[in-house]
Parts: structure tokens; C-alpha cells; sequence
């Protein structure tokens, strides 16, 4: 009996502090939050989603200069924002990414792996070419990405990874909402690639769990473009339960949740935010 006490005492003393206000769980107030491909159509919701939370914010991509310019608006909000250069199929950029986050901070509280490269073509007639270069970035990238910049996390026994995967790694794309005679389709790498972030986001959170690091990942439905057809728009919001496709403003809770503490108990899960397009 009394060994067993001593192990229930000794479970009760992994629990962190008392009661939390609510604001508190969800502010990153002092973190360093890294966004790779941070200024794009996503990857910007998510940025200044972390930065209003309180977080800085660099936001990473092979175009330096448009991670700049976006940095600069949100530091004219007054949010603590920088853009850096980072090539994920090349080693030798994530490493100075790295060397560079080390010597400014010295910490990295959260990833966000959003950066990828997107194609075009149907399966029939997509070039193996074109397939091995997607996966350079959509999936040697993010195992490059997670090992080196987890690293820093694990070094500190903290911190938050969050993939951003897709409604495509889990199922498979209706065809038909891009119409007959539309050249717009979804490549067959995009979903692999997916699917196996999924997967790479179980493993690591069960390998990361014992340094402190949480892994989830992050699942949008269709987020809306001016530049999209609107016969492929108005088909997406029809085949969507809620009868539209994300907002500038969906992903943001979900980010925000899964960077804070408001998270602190979750690993190795896929959040999907997708309108109920998957519940179908």
C-alpha cells in the first residue's frame, strides 16, 4: 500500500502550478516562433495569428524579400516580427537558420513547418521529375526542418512543433469540384507528402515527448483566393458543410491553440479545420 501511495504522490507531482487563467494558456508572450514559408496564403494567417498572441515571429522562405516586406507590415502593427532566407533542400541554409536563431535568442519555442512546393498535372500525365522535386521540399525539407530546428527544442526541453499538413493527407481529392474543362487540378505528390506528415507528426511526437517537445499537426480544408476560379470556388463551398471555404481569419485559433500552453497536453495529433469537408 505504501508503495503505491508513493506512486500516485509521485504522478501528482508532474503536474505544473495551480490554475491558469485562460489568457495566460493561450499568450506567447516571450517565445520565438519560426514559420517557414511564413508569407504565404497561409503561412501569413498563421504568422500573425503567433505575433498578435505575443510571440516573435521569423518568417522564413526562399524569397527573403517577401518575408521582409511582410515583417514590415507587421511591425507597423507593432507586433515583433523579421524575415530571414531559409532553403529547405539544402542543408547548409537550415543550419545557418539555426546558427543565426541560436545566436540572436538563444531558444526556439515553436516550429511551424508550413513551407511547400505545389505542382500541377494529373496523374497520368505527371512527370517523375516534377514528383521527385515536390518531395525535395514537401518531404526532405520537413525531415531537415524537424530534425535541426527540433533540436534546439529538445536542447531546452521545450517547445511546440506544428505541422501544417492538409485535408488531402487524409482524404482523397473529389475530382469533380475543379470542373471538366479546368486546368486546375490536385497533383498527386501534394496528398503523398500529406499523408505522410501525418504520420512523421506521430513519430516525433512520441520520439520528442522525453525532451519536452510536442509535435501536432495542423490540417486545413481549401482557404480562399482571389486568384481561384470561381466556378472551382463555388463548387469547394458546395461540397462543404458549412457552404464555404476558410476565411483569412480560420486558422488563426487553431495556431495560436496548438503553439500555447492552451495545448500543453496534446502530441502527436492531426487538427483538421476544413468546414466539415472531411465529415462527409
Amino acid at each position: 500500500m505504501k508503495s503505491k501511495s508513493r506512486g500516485v504522490n509521485a504522478k501528482k507531482r508532474n503536474f505544473v502550478g495551480g490554475n491558469i487563467p485562460i489568457r495566460d494558456l493561450f499568450s506567447l508572450k516571450g517565445r520565438v516562433a519560426l514559420v517557414t514559408g511564413g508569407a504565404g496564403r497561409v503561412g501569413r494567417q498563421i504568422s500573425q495569428s503567433l505575433a498578435e498572441a505575443g510571440a516573435t515571429v521569423i518568417i522564413a522562405s526562399r524569397d527573403s524579400e517577401k518575408c521582409a516586406r511582410f515583417a514590415r507590415s507587421l511591425k507597423s502593427s507593432k507586433l515583433r516580427a523579421l524575415g530571414m532566407s531559409l532553403d529547405l533542400t539544402k542543408d547548409e541554409s537550415v543550419g545557418t537558420a539555426a546558427s543565426e536563431i541560436c545566436a540572436k535568442w538563444k531558444r526556439l519555442d515553436v516550429l511551424v513547418n508550413n513551407a511547400a512546393t505545389r505542382s500541377a498535372g494529373p496523374f497520368d500525365e505527371y512527370p517523375v521529375e516534377e514528383w521527385e522535386r515536390a518531395m525535395q521540399c514537401n518531404s526532405s525539407g520537413l525531415f531537415r526542418a524537424c530534425r535541426i530546428f527540433g533540436e534546439l527544442m529538445a536542447e531546452k526541453k521545450s517547445g511546440s512543433i506544428i505541422n501544417v499538413g492538409s485535408v488531402y493527407g487524409v482524404v482523397s481529392p473529389d475530382f469533380t469540384v475543379y470542373g471538366k474543362h479546368s486546368k486546375m487540378t490536385n497533383p498527386p505528390s501534394y496528398g503523398f507528402a500529406k499523408a505522410g506528415m501525418v504520420q512523421l507528426t506521430r513519430y516525433l511526437a512520441v520520439f520528442l515527448a522525453p525532451r519536452g517537445v510536442r509535435v501536432n499537426c495542423l490540417s486545413p480544408g481549401g482557404v480562399y483566393s482571389p486568384e481561384m476560379p470561381m466556378n472551382f470556388v463555388e463548387n469547394y463551398s458546395r461540397r462543404t458543410p458549412l457552404g464555404r471555404m476558410a476565411g483569412p481569419n480560420d486558422l488563426k485559433g487553431a495556431a495560436v491553440f496548438l503553439a500555447s500552453d492552451a495545448s500543453a497536453y496534446m502530441t502527436g495529433q492531426n487538427l483538421i479545420i476544413d468546414g466539415g469537408y472531411t465529415a462527409l
